[in-house]
């Protein structure tokens, strides 16, 4: 349990570093580029599934899984409603897509979620009582 919260943490946190989206022009876009508060609420996550993991707490390596779920699922539609809401001065459907598509998904939120599928695969381990048994002769 301790490794495998361990190494989910450690990916969720390499995949906030990797490439998430690409803009024209300015380039690749990690965590902190997207937002400063998303990205330090997302090593929040992953620094309490790292105490979760070290602490044998596996209620809480799973939260820090779901939580950074939840988080990656709020950023993705918080850049999909930003991209449509920056071109919304134009006043042609089909510019406005245009104008939004050309902000491309990288596979950084890829990375992520196996991260974060490693965490929330975590399981308490099983306690196996031994009880002696008399030699009989």
């Amino acid at each position: 349990m301790r490794l495998q919260g361990i190494i989910g943490s450690v990916i969720m946190a390499v995949g906030g570093m990797c490439p998430l989206m690409r803009i024209p022009i300015i380039g690749n876009w990690n965590y902190f580029d997207i937002d400063q508060r998303l990205a330090i609420a997302f090593y929040l996550l992953v620094v309490i599934g790292l105490i979760g993991a070290f602490a044998n707490k596996a209620g809480l390596i799973k939260l820090a899984g779901w939580g950074g779920i939840v988080l990656v699922l709020i950023t993705l539609a918080g850049i999909y409603f930003k991209a449509h809401d920056s071109f919304s001065f134009l006043h042609f459907t089909k510019l406005i897509n245009f104008g939004a598509g050309m902000v491309k998904y990288k596979w950084g939120w890829y990375v992520i979620a196996a991260g974060a599928f490693i965490l929330i695969t975590v399981r308490k381990p099983k306690v196996i009582m031994v009880s002696e048994v008399a030699e009989v002769k």
